[in-house]
C-alpha cells in the first residue's frame, strides 16, 4: 500500500508553503505529492511563483506530483484557471465536476470532495480515463470495500483519507472574513493566522467544527492507523495524509512503518498522539458510526 500526501488546505504563508514541501521531497516516505490550491483562489498568486520550483524539487525527489483543482470553482477567471490545467504535464485532481469534462481522455484522478459513493460512479469515472478515486471520507467500510472491487475490475486504484481534519462542506461564503467582521473581497486574509483551521465550538463550549476559509472541517483529525490491514484487505491500494502544522513527516514514517509491519497499528497511534499532542483523533466513518467517534479495538 502506498501513501500519498494530499494538498495544503490551508492558508500558509508562501515561504512556510514552500519550505514544507522541500522537506516533503527530501524526507517523507510518501509515494505521491498533491500541489495546489484547492479551497479559495484568492490564495493563489502567493505561491504561484514558487510552483514549479516546488514540482522540481518533489519530482527529484521521488515524489510522483499531481495538480489539485479548485473545489468550488465559480468566477470566470477561475474556470479558465481549472481549464488551463488540462494542459499540465503532470496528472490532475480534479475536486469539482467542471473539471471531469477537460480531463475526459487523458489520465487523471478524481478527488474526495467529488461524492462517489457506489460502483455506477467508479466505471462512469474509468471510463473517462480516471486512474485513481480518491474516496470521500465518510464512506464505511462495506462501501469501500464494494468500491473498490469496482475500481479494480475496471482497472483503477481506490484511495482514501487517513490523516488529518475531514473536509464536509465549501460554500461561496467566507466564515474566517464573516467572523472578522470583513467582507469575502476584503477578507485581508485572516485565515492566514488560523494554519490549521480555526476551532468552533457549540453553545454547550463543546468542540465541534474547524473552519478554513470558505471550507468547513471537522475538529477531529481523521486517524486511520488502526484499520490499515482492513483497507488493504478490503483492496484499497493509497492512503491519503493531509498535511497540517504538525511534523508531517513523522507522521508519513509512522504510517509507512505500520504499513511495512516494523511496528504494531498500537504503537503507531502512541507515536502519532505524541507527534500531534493537541489533536483528537476519531475514525467514526470507516466504522459505520458518527464521523467524530474513535472506535478502539
Amino acid at each position: 500500500m502506498s501513501l500519498s500526501l494530499g494538498p495544503v488546505l490551508f492558508n500558509w504563508p508562501a515561504a512556510q508553503w514552500r519550505d514544507f514541501y522541500a522537506r516533503i521531497a527530501d524526507e517523507a516516505p510518501v509515494d505521491c505529492v498533491y500541489v495546489g490550491e484547492v479551497v479559495c483562489s484568492k490564495r493563489q498568486p502567493f505561491f504561484a511563483d514558487s510552483l514549479p520550483d516546488v514540482i522540481e524539487r518533489l519530482e527529484r525527489g521521488g515524489k510522483t506530483v499531481i495538480l489539485s483543482s479548485l473545489a468550488l470553482p465559480t468566477l470566470e477567471r477561475e474556470l479558465k484557471y481549472c481549464a488551463s490545467l488540462a494542459d499540465a504535464t503532470q496528472m490532475v485532481e480534479a475536486n469539482d465536476v467542471s473539471m471531469i469534462p477537460h480531463l475526459v481522455g487523458r489520465p487523471h484522478t478524481i478527488g474526495p470532495l467529488i461524492s462517489v459513493y457506489n460502483e455506477a460512479a467508479v466505471r462512469f469515472l474509468i471510463g473517462g480515463g480516471a486512474k485513481r478515486i480518491a474516496l470521500p471520507p465518510e464512506l464505511p467500510m462495506t462501501s469501500i470495500t464494494a468500491i473498490a472491487a469496482a475500481a479494480k475490475e475496471a482497472g483503477a486504484d481506490i484511495e482514501v483519507w487517513a490523516f488529518g481534519r475531514i473536509p464536509l462542506a465549501i460554500s461561496a461564503r467566507c466564515y474566517h472574513a464573516r467572523l472578522h467582521g470583513r467582507t469575502k473581497d476584503s477578507c485581508q486574509f485572516v485565515c492566514e493566522d488560523d494554519p490549521d483551521g480555526l476551532r468552533v465550538d457549540t453553545l454547550d463550549n463543546e468542540k465541534f467544527l474547524a473552519i478554513n476559509g470558505v471550507q468547513t472541517l471537522s475538529h477531529t483529525y481523521c486517524n486511520l492507523i488502526s484499520e490499515t490491514k482492513a483497507l488493504g484487505d478490503a483492496g484499497v491500494s493509497t492512503l491519503r495524509l493531509s498535511p497540517h502544522t504538525c511534523d508531517m513527516v513523522a507522521v508519513s514514517r509512522i504510517f509507512r512503518d505500520v504499513l511495512d509491519g516494523v511496528c504494531e497499528p498500537s504503537h503507531g497511534m502512541q507515536r502519532l498522539q505524541a507527534t500531534t499532542p493537541d489533536a483528537a483523533f476519531s475514525n467514526g466513518f470507516v466504522h459505520g458510526v458518527d464521523g467524530a467517534t474513535l472506535v478502539v479495538g
